[in-house]
């Protein structure tokens, strides 16, 4: 059995900034903690784009480099077929009971996350989500969303 921890934009985007900052500090200690552990850290390539593409718009070349360091320290998720069509399927779900994540037309990051989690290992691996936001991603059956501060 396997342990992936995936991050949502808010972590990865805190892990991307310059230490010396209080929950900067326990983020990196957090990562750090759970690679020691054995723990998968994974970057899926949905939460990648969030993250860089803010930073891109706030030329903020330092984060930037350590955001690239990021998907290099640790295992990089591609979306992949399956991942598009379980987050096709969350989408329309959470739509359909009235709870959606994201606006109408929006594409919902929330839903795709939630389809790489959803497609990633095999039976008996444990993936959880580690975010600022769980209360979006709980919506999506099957997906064990946590903030990540309480992830151990």
């Amino acid at each position: 059995m396997r342990r992936f921890i995936l991050l949502e934009s808010g972590p990865l985007g805190l892990a991307c900034s310059r230490p010396g900052l209080p929950p900067v500090d326990r983020c990196h200690a957090w990562l750090t903690t759970l690679e020691a552990a054995g723990a998968v850290i994974v970057i899926p390539a949905i939460t990648d784009y969030e993250v860089r593409r803010e930073l891109i718009r706030l030329l903020a070349t330092a984060k930037l480099r350590n955001l690239d360091g990021f998907c290099i320290r640790f295992p990089y998720l591609e979306i992949n077929r399956s991942a598009l069509d379980r987050a096709a399927e969350f989408w329309a779900m959470v739509r359909r009971s009235g709870q959606p994540t994201a606006g109408p037309s929006d594409l919902d990051a929330d839903a795709i996350l939630a389809g790489q989690a959803a497609t990633l290992g095999q039976p008996g691996d444990l993936v959880t989500v580690a975010t600022t936001n769980a209360r979006h991603l709980a919506r999506f059956p099957g997906i064990d969303a946590r903030d990540w501060t309480t992830i151990v």
